[in-house]
């Protein structure tokens, strides 16, 4: 009998446990379905909003107007609607600020977990991690109140006059600044990851701690710290509030000199928000679609580098058959247009 009751028992906490699985799994599924849904609503929304200016005219004080596809793609003014200078506005901007904010990070990172005394570093660590969760407006009002006068005293000692030192300088540095919270907490992580055996073994080869830090833990904790590089530059390339306001955000480019305005997809997208509807209100959304593709190209790319340095020797199978299919493909073509002639 009271084998019969400990089975029954054993039988009902097993059926409670499939359904809560079961509706554990409901629940799971919903949110992820929910989470799915708004990324597709967002990037169709986006789409759609930001190909109609091309496919439609704009009653403006100029009479009807269309924009040009091909003038948003490779135009240099965006008076006329030309998005090409904003593109290279942006990546030189974000390509500069990760001069600086690359080699302050990892460095920062390595002194925290393998050179500073644990209290220090862990009051180091706390800084960092109150840096990142700062809003960026705040970094923006830094920037203007801070950054802008000590770059338009910098430019005034080669004789170069600034927008008050609104400049392509003032906003890497705030991009740098931006960032380097971001890398330096990934970092950290990657670092303290490595394994304590190859250090230990690195040091008992008769390696010094600065051959050991630079030749061992930091190529340890590579694939980590390429990780948090491509989170840097993610908000790099995102961010719009802090670096409106120290830009200067010129209408046409490229910009190059470091004291001169400038102004990326971001702050031109910031620019007008006022507006409810009309031209330059969907123009934004055609700037939004050219900065996700810009982020997605720039993520896949930086991924890819991450897997070649953790996989150095992994063979590339998808390239090899993607690059012998278009062999195949012009072999193909050719041989029909010889005979053709033939």
């Amino acid at each position: 009998m009271n084998n019969v009751l400990s089975e029954n028992k054993i039988l009902k906490n097993s059926n409670r446990k499939k359904i809560i699985d079961k509706i554990m799994f409901f629940l799971f599924l919903f949110i992820a379905i929910i989470c799915a849904s708004v990324i597709l609503v967002t990037i169709g929304v986006v789409l759609i909003k930001g190909l109609t200016p091309f496919f439609k005219s704009y009653e403006t004080n100029n009479g009807l107007v269309k924009p040009s596809f091909v003038n948003f793609l490779f135009g240099f003014t965006w008076t006329s609607h030309g998005a090409f200078y904003l593109l290279i506005n942006t990546i030189y901007a974000v390509i500069l600020s990760l001069v600086i904010s690359i080699p302050v990070s990892i460095l920062t990172a390595l002194f925290i977990t393998r050179i500073a005394p644990k209290t220090i570093g862990e009051i180091f660590k706390s800084g960092i991690e109150v840096l990142s969760s700062i809003p960026s407006i705040i970094f923006g009002l830094f920037g203007q109140m801070v950054i802008c006068p000590m770059v338009n005293n910098f430019a005034n000692l080669f004789n170069y006059q600034t927008a008050g030192g609104a400049s392509l300088l003032s906003g890497i540095i705030v991009l740098a600044l931006m960032s380097i919270p971001t890398i330096t907490v990934v970092s950290i992580t990657s670092i303290q990851a490595v394994d304590k055996k190859y250090i230990e073994g690195s040091v008992a080869m008769g390696a010094t701690n600065s051959e050991t830090n630079f030749k061992v833990v930091l190529t340890g904790a590579s694939s980590g710290i390429i990780s948090g590089i491509i989170l840097g530059v993610g908000r790099a390339l995102g961010e719009a509030t802090a670096i409106s306001l120290v830009i200067g955000n010129s209408l046409y480019g490229p910009t190059f000199s470091l004291f001169n305005t400038s102004s990326t997809l971001t702050t031109i997208m910031m620019l007008g928000l006022t507006e409810a509807s009309g031209l330059e209100y969907d123009i934004k959304f055609s700037l939004g679609i050219y900065l996700m593709l810009v982020i997605v190209i720039t993520n896949f790319t930086l991924n890819y580098v991450k897997n070649r340095i953790a996989n150095p020797y992994k063979k590339e199978i998808w390239l090899k058959k993607a690059f012998r299919s278009l062999i195949f493909f012009i072999k193909t073509k050719f041989m029909e247009n010889k005979n053709e002639k033939d």
